[in-house]
C-alpha cells in the first residue's frame, strides 16, 4: 500500500500564495498519474491539476494561477497556488495511480485544509 503524506496547507488572505507538497512512502514500480483534488464544503471532490503521461491538465478555475510539478528523483509532487481566492477554500488531496506487480492501484493523501479569507 502506498502512503501519501501532504503538507503546506493553511490560512491565507485573498491574493496570497501557498505551496502544497505530497510525498509517497511504500512500494511501487511505475507511477501512471498524479493529481491534486479539492473538496469545498457541500461540494463534490474535483480535479484541480494533474499529470498523466507527461501531459498536464488544470481546472479552468485555476489556470494561470496554480502550477503542478513533480520531482522525479523523490517521486514527490507539489502544487504552487498563487493569487488565491476565497473560492479556492477547501480540503486538498493528492492522488497517485501506480503499478505494483502488474496491477494498477490508487492512493489518496489524508487531505490538507486550505482557507482563503480576509
Amino acid at each position: 500500500q502506498l502512503q501519501l503524506e501532504e503538507s503546506g496547507g493553511g490560512l491565507v488572505h485573498p491574493g496570497g500564495s501557498l505551496r502544497l507538497s505530497c510525498a509517497p512512502s511504500g512500494r511501487f514500480s511505475v507511477i501512471n498519474a498524479v493529481g491534486w483534488y479539492r473538496q469545498a464544503p457541500g461540494k463534490q471532490r474535483e480535479l484541480v491539476a494533474g499529470i498523466t503521461g507527461g501531459r498536464t491538465d488544470y481546472a479552468d478555475s485555476v489556470k494561470g494561477r496554480f502550477t503542478i510539478s513533480g520531482d522525479n528523483a523523490k517521486d514527490t509532487i507539489s502544487l504552487q497556488m498563487n493569487s488565491l481566492k476565497p473560492d479556492d477554500t477547501g480540503v486538498y488531496y493528492c492522488n497517485f495511480r501506480f503499478i505494483v506487480a502488474g496491477r494498477e492501484y490508487e492512493s489518496w493523501g489524508q487531505g490538507t485544509q486550505v482557507t482563503v479569507s480576509a
